[in-house]
Formats: structure tokens, C-alpha cells, sequence
């Protein structure tokens, strides 16, 4: 194994956590941001109206329509509707990840080598939940011998286990994600 294969290892990983969480936290969002007063006072009158609304609604939804139909034929194929949606996930993404390259490139040469990947999952390994490795010690260790023995680390595991479990019911506004 070359030296480059580790932070190559790395990479990929850091854009698969990028993409999963981007699609998660696109999914809780499930809104467009409200457009302007600007933008919706149509005629300028320092008023908005429901018919302004309706017609600047009507006008976005025929511009995405628009820009969707490639081939201009009045209809959306399943091709073209997913060419819309990787398109706009792919900008999302590239904007993900420069933002995470600025924020884990200390060295600033504009790449991420693994010490500045690893430094920054210590970071937040240690943020503002704090250390999960501890907790888990700390509830499950009944002992208080620093080891999960067997028995413990089974009811370590059933906790966390039924914890999804729990969550996997719940409504998205109430699982406590932010």
C-alpha cells in the first residue's frame, strides 16, 4: 500500500459523511428560503398581495419547469428530473465541501491531509456532546473497573439498539435533530 492510499481512504470517506449528512439535513429542511419583500411586491406598490404571491409562485414553478425540460418537448422525463436533482446536489456538495476544506486545512495549502482530518474529528469528538467513548463508560461501566465486560457491553448495546428503535418512530421534528 502506497502512502497516498490512507489519505485517499479518507477522502472518499469525508465526502460519503458530506453527502449523507447534506441529504439529511436537506430532508429536515423540506422548505425553500421565503423570498423577499422585494421580490414578492410585484408591481412595486409597497404592498403584497395574494394574487402577487400566486403569480410569482406560479412564475418559479414554471421557470424550474422550464429549466428541468432539457429537451424543450413540454414534459419531464425521470432522466431529466434526475439530471435537476444531481445537478443541484452536486453544487450543495461542492459548496459542503470547500467549506469543509477551509475549515479543517490549518496547514492552508487548499487540501486536507489525514493529521488535519483526524485533528478535526478530536475536535468534535470532544465538542459540545463531549466524549461519547466516556459516556458510554460512565452509564455502562457498573463496576467502575475503566472495561465493559460482556454483560455490560450487551446492555450498552440493547440501549442503543432501542434508542434507534425509538427514534426510527418518532416525527423528525421530535427527534431532538438540529
Amino acid at each position: 500500500m502506497n502512502v497516498k492510499t490512507p489519505l485517499l481512504m479518507a477522502t472518499i470517506a469525508v465526502g460519503l459523511t458530506l453527502a449523507l449528512t447534506a441529504q439529511a439535513q436537506d430532508q429536515r429542511r423540506g422548505r425553500p428560503a421565503m423570498p423577499s419583500f422585494e421580490d414578492l411586491d410585484l408591481n412595486a406598490d409597497g404592498g403584497v398581495t395574494l394574487d402577487e404571491i400566486t403569480a410569482r409562485t406560479a412564475a418559479r414553478a414554471e421557470a424550474r419547469f422550464l429549466e428541468t425540460d432539457t429537451n424543450g418537448d413540454g414534459a419531464l422525463s425521470a432522466e431529466e428530473i434526475l439530471a435537476q436533482a444531481n445537478e443541484r446536489f452536486a453544487d450543495r456538495m461542492a459548496k459542503r465541501i470547500e467549506t469543509q476544506i477551509e475549515n479543517a486545512d490549518t496547514n492552508g495549502d487548499g487540501l486536507l491531509q489525514q493529521e488535519e482530518l483526524q485533528a478535526q474529528a478530536q475536535e468534535r469528538a470532544e465538542g459540545h456532546r463531549g466524549d461519547r467513548g466516556a459516556r458510554l463508560f460512565e452509564r455502562f461501566d457498573a463496576n467502575d473497573d475503566g472495561e465493559l465486560n460482556a454483560e455490560e457491553f450487551a446492555q450498552a448495546n440493547e440501549a442503543m439498539r432501542e434508542r434507534g428503535d425509538r427514534s426510527e418512530h418518532r416525527p423528525r421534528n421530535q427527534r431532538g435533530d438540529h
